[in-house]
């Protein structure tokens, strides 16, 4: 993942790529890998940074989906234990077993959530993460020792996966460039171009370096997720919407609010959602909401009634509430919900399904879909890419395919560095024989100086908010510690990729006003 690189190639490649991918979230960086692992001339272009947008924010959770299950989308529920499975066995580093705990306050709720979880590990077959079962009230309280005890009849506990998103993004790219993909932030796809009414390539502007390409492609990809649309009005300026944004918000708050490795899974809040409060780095992440909006952007911010509706639901299941002082940074994600056919739908009611829709022109678009089942909307857009460009023919072998990274004996979340999976001990060398690369940059947050020199060299990393947001992540977990550490940040980056003083002033000073958006105290 070498920018520089990467370019050189580019000019230099003058035949048409067999697929071109645009959009770097999970989507578009998983189908970018499922091209080039089949050995397709593949090329992803993201407009900003490896999931900037809605795949760095997600609830950080590789699950089925308990509640489509309680919504009878049995189907979906199938695909995504499967794809849970896949995502464990191919990113043990990454992918790790979660429990939750669905504490009962009603007499009806133990036998009733036990009936449904029972179902649910059925159906995950040998790709299972664990048994479910019910607790007693003494059990739950020994188990969640920061519960609101008032009523608490007992629970049940249950398992699914949890994992840091923006490191298992960032080492799918890493696993498509393993097998000669190409990928590369920073380049806004600014129009379409067409031989005989057929999409045949894309305009790129290089947004570091303002350079212009015109890239020919056999086939073209549009996994850009909320902004699917704005790509398919490329081709087709009167198409329709076909993208109906929902916000999800999460607060992030220290650990001794929860002082449990179990999650707690509310299940049937005032609002009929569900809301989870989850152990993530030695912090804990509450969300989420479900949200319409009409405005997107890369950058969404909380509303106020979002913020006071998480922190209202989880000070009625914590013995300690929370307050708004108690935020450490607060985070907000759009996602690209397929639109129904239906007007006056509610998000929540709107099914996480994707879509994969060919344009007349040959455009292929996806939509809707969720982290989980990331593979899956890659493998059938792949497909889909293959009969459009009449490539030739080749299975998918991405199921059994270990990310970048994998290592089978590692235990994702053990320590801060685990989630670089065998690349550790490289990072570990390079500290030893780098001064410059030694100790913490944040104690506190168990960030390293070496992860952001190793961020630079073998991760694509441009900016301050691409190290301090997404190959680590510091503005996710602190947003004010991350805003402490932002100047030992530029310095070391400055270095690395030969910036002068008013570069790191600039980086600073951007850095500054986006860490202030996380904040809401």
């Amino acid at each position: 993942m070498d920018r520089t690189s990467t370019l050189n190639n580019l000019r230099s490649f003058s035949d048409p790529w067999d697929i071109v991918v645009i959009g770097g979230g999970a989507t578009g960086v998983g189908s970018a890998l499922d091209a080039a692992s089949r050995g397709y001339k593949t090329l992803l272009l993201e407009q900003s940074d490896f999931g900037k947008g809605t795949s760095s924010r997600s609830t950080k959770l590789v699950h089925g989906g308990v509640r489509y299950l309680k919504q009878g989308d049995i189907s979906l529920v199938l695909e995504a234990l499967r794809e849970r499975g896949l995502m464990r066995q191919n990113a043990p580093h990454l992918v790790r077993n979660q429990s939750f705990i669905i504490p009962a306050y009603d007499w009806w709720e133990g036998p009733f959530y036990t009936l449904g979880l029972t179902a649910y590990d059925m159906m995950s077959g040998k790709l299972g993460f664990g048994h479910s079962g019910y607790l007693s009230r003494e059990e739950i309280l020994q188990a969640l020792p920061t519960i609101n005890t008032a009523g608490l009849r007992g629970g049940i506990i249950y398992h699914d996966g949890q994992f840091d998103d923006s490191r298992m993004l960032i080492s799918m790219a890493q696993t498509c460039t393993d097998h000669d993909g190409s990928v590369l932030n920073y380049m806004a796809v600014t129009g379409l171009v067409k031989e005989n009414g057929k999409v045949s390539g894309v305009l790129v502007t290089d947004l570091e370096k303002n350079e212009q390409y015109r890239i020919r492609s056999r086939a073209i990809i549009n996994a850009t997720g909320v902004f699917a649309d704005q790509v398919m009005k490329m081709d087709q300026p009167g198409a329709r919407d076909m993208i109906r944004p929902s916000q999800g918000v999460h607060l992030v708050l220290d650990r001794e609010f929860l002082e449990s490795d179990h999650a707690i899974m509310i299940p049937h809040t005032k609002d009929d959602r569900v809301l989870f409060a989850v152990p993530w780095y030695n912090r804990v992440v509450v969300g989420t909401t479900d949200t319409l909006v009409n405005e997107v952007s890369l950058e969404p911010r909380a509303l106020e009634e979002e913020i006071d509706f998480i922190l209202d639901t989880a000070g009625e299941y914590l013995s300690r509430i929370p307050s708004r002082y108690d935020v450490l940074s607060c985070y907000a994600g759009l996602r690209p919900l397929a639109a129904p056919e239906e007007e006056g739908q509610a998000t929540k009611e709107i099914s996480r399904r994707h879509k994969i829709i060919v344009s007349p022109s040959g455009l292929i678009t996806v939509t809707g879909g969720k982290w989980t089942t990331y593979r899956k909307m890659a493998e059938e857009a792949v497909d889909q890419a293959i009969e459009t460009g009449k490539l030739p023919g080749r299975s998918c072998n991405t199921q059994n395919l270990p990310i970048h990274g994998c290592d089978k004996n590692a235990k994702a979340g053990s320590n801060p560095m685990a989630a670089y999976g065998i690349d550790e001990a490289r990072l570990n060398e390079l500290e030893q024989k780098n001064p410059t690369c030694q100790g913490f940059l944040s104690e506190k947050l168990s960030v390293k100086k070496v992860q952001v020199v190793w961020a630079v060299r073998e991760e694509m990393a441009v900016n301050i908010e691409d190290v301090l947001a997404r190959r680590t992540r510091a503005l996710f977990l602190d947003a004010r510690e991350s805003m402490s550490i932002a100047a030992e940040a530029a310095s070391l980056m400055a270095a690395e990729l030969g910036k002068d003083k008013k570069w790191m002033d600039d980086q600073l000073a951007g850095y500054s006003e986006l860490a202030q958006g996380y904040i809401i105290a």
